[in-house]
């Protein structure tokens, strides 16, 4: 790009603690291959974080639970707002919201690169509820309507959601594009000695009942009813703008009770996994692949997990970990209970974890494969 004007990436998230856990080092490396680089979310702890990387912040309130019609369309035309303010080349949106109503805004705006990256697909599609079952069909559709077109790429991240949406006619099989998950800083989580005392099990996720919280509970209690030493730990703190958010005050009861350690937000996850043996998600949520366990993994930590899209993509039964059925709180603390009693074995699967995360996972791997994306786009 040089004698050039810089080629302008704009980024679309809701949240900027999501983008600077899960976007930060793609921009920054998107910045160092030449983009003058800028991202559009709402605005909580770390906007400065955002801004000191050299990102220009577009502040943008963007609700990710609202379905008000007269919300999504002020939303639509603020993003579009932002967009004419930028004038990016390609807009790259994160999350299956930013990625319908921020498709709306470049085709209103005239963007013609896009990118819709699709990081597991949520709620929507994998709840049972009344209200995840009336919203499927309309979501499908607004997808098939904004998701494809010559300039479009979709980003998924595991093989199950990809025949999702080819088998649901939302995007061609040419404009779909495979990059397994966010990235992990491999220097940062890196594997160390198991912690003395009790086997520590730990959950890193959002709060929300479609992550198996509840059966994870149900596990604990059941391992204590057996008499198993293990400390169960929640990271992670409710989340608002969804409807499955466990309450704070449940939480705090299940602490005080004594069947697991609540921790809220932890702002060095590394340190955790350092700190624990057995890493946990019991998640039936419909994930991309969980960065929770892509960091876990990295740290050379034993994983368990529902057996279900994207999961299965880093916990490879017998060999990284193991996998359960999804919502069975009985085998889940079975296999709790199998990795606490056998030290070989926790070393064992956090090794192949390891490995795996270093051939599949690593920062740089995804880092590389999206910027060939922009360069494939940007060459047109």
């Amino acid at each position: 790009m040089t004698g050039a004007a810089p080629r302008r990436l704009l980024f679309l998230v809701t949240e900027d603690w999501y983008f600077c856990s899960h976007r930060l080092g793609l921009a920054r490396a998107a910045k160092k291959a030449g983009f003058e680089v800028a991202v559009a979310c709402r605005v909580d702890r770390h906007g400065e974080t955002i801004t000191a990387a050299g990102i220009r912040l577009f502040p943008l309130a963007l609700s990710r639970r609202s379905l008000n019609p007269l919300h999504l369309i002020a939303g639509i035309w603020r993003i579009r707002r932002v967009y004419r303010d930028f004038v990016p080349d390609i807009v790259h949106h994160v999350a299956l919201k930013p990625a319908v109503l921020g498709s709306l805004a470049a085709r209103l705006g005239g963007c013609r690169r896009v990118i819709n990256a699709v990081a597991g697909l949520g709620f929507v599609f994998s709840s049972a509820s009344l209200k995840a079952r009336l919203l499927r069909p309309v979501m499908t559709l607004a997808l098939r309507l904004l998701l494809d077109g010559r300039g479009y790429r979709t980003i998924v991240q595991n093989d199950e959601d990809t025949k999702t949406l080819m088998s649901r006619g939302i995007v061609s099989p040419d404009h779909i594009v495979v990059i397994r998950g966010a990235g992990v800083d491999l220097a940062r989580f890196h594997p160390g000695p198991e912690p003395k005392g009790p086997v520590r099990v730990t959950m890193v996720s959002r709060m929300i009942a479609e992550k198996g919280v509840r059966e994870l509970v149900a596990a604990a209690r059941t391992l204590k009813a057996r008499g198993i030493d293990v400390r169960v730990t929640l990271a992670g703190t409710p989340d608002a703008e969804n409807p499955s958010a466990i309450a704070e005050n449940e939480l705090a009861a299940w602490a005080r009770e004594g069947i697991v350690e609540y921790l809220g937000h932890v702002a060095d996850v590394a340190a955790l996994w350092r700190e624990s043996h057995v890493a946990v998600l019991p998640s039936y949520y419909g994930e991309g692949v969980p960065l929770s366990l892509i960091e876990a993994a990295a740290a050379g930590r034993p994983l368990v997990a529902a057996d279900g899209p994207g999961l299965r993509d880093i916990v490879r039964h017998g060999k990284t970990g193991l996998l359960v059925p999804p919502r069975d709180a009985d085998a889940l603390a079975d296999a709790i209970a199998t990795l606490a009693r056998d030290p070989g074995l926790r070393q064992g699967y956090g090794a192949g974890a390891r490995k795996l995360a270093e051939n599949a996972f690593a920062e740089s791997i995804v880092q590389t494969q999206t910027l060939s994306l922009y360069a494939i786009l940007t060459d047109k």
